[in-house]
Parts: C-alpha cells; structure tokens; sequence
C-alpha cells in the first residue's frame, strides 16, 4: 500500500515548479500503479499554453476559477470546483486561471517525476 499526502511531499523532489504554479506529485512512476497523480496549483492571473504529447491528462478542479481554451477548436470551457477536463487527444490548449486553481490530475503513462514545462512563445510537451 502506498501512503502519501501533500505535507510529506512539499519540499521534496516530488514538489515540482512547473512554471505557472506547482505541481505535487502523490504517484509515480516508480510507485508502479500504471499512472501518475498530482496535486497541482496554478497560480492566479496566469495563462500557460501546454501540450501533452507523451502523455494523456484529466483534470479535476477543487478550488478555483479558470478556463481551458482548445487550440484546435477555439472553445473555451469554464473551470470550477466539480469540473474535470481530459485531453484525451493530446490537444494543445491554453489554461487560464482567474483565480489560483488547485486541480487534481492524473497522468498515462505515469511522470517520472522531474517532467517540467518549458512556457513561453511554444507549447510545453511533456
């Protein structure tokens, strides 16, 4: 059995700066669960253009209000507590956070654990 909350992993090489917030990682790869799931902040007042390549996302807000725009389609969906979002298509987005959002994710393939985005002009593909 795999035991583990958010003040056993901050301040450890499982609490991860992505750039726009951090990212808690709760599973990992090495924890052999087949999936990765992270306790994520995104910080209030920010957009972060991000693609999945590697990876398939679903997102589940607890806190927070935001958006998550679709590059593809252009539409934008609402985020707020009771929302999920999956990327089940490696779809390239933009996540904006009107206030700071705290968002439960879960990851296939599993993140290793050291994974950061790269934000700027391009998307983040991890």
């Amino acid at each position: 059995m795999i035991i583990n909350s958010i003040d056993e992993v901050k301040n450890t090489e499982r609490d991860v700066d992505w750039g726009n917030g951090q990212s808690r990682r709760l599973i990992l790869e090495r924890d052999n669960m087949g999936y990765a799931v992270t306790d994520t902040i995104v910080n209030a007042g920010t957009e972060s253009l991000l693609e999945y390549k590697n990876h398939l996302e679903a997102c589940y807000c607890i806190e927070g209000e935001g958006a998550v725009i679709d590059q593809t389609t252009g539409m934008t969906h609402k985020i707020v507590p009771g929302t999920i979002y999956a990327l089940d298509k490696h779809e390239k987005h933009i996540l904006k956070a009107d206030t700071t959002l705290r968002l439960v994710c879960v990851f296939n393939p599993p993140l290793k654990g050291g994974e950061r985005h790269s934000l700027g002009a391009e998307s983040s593909a991890y």
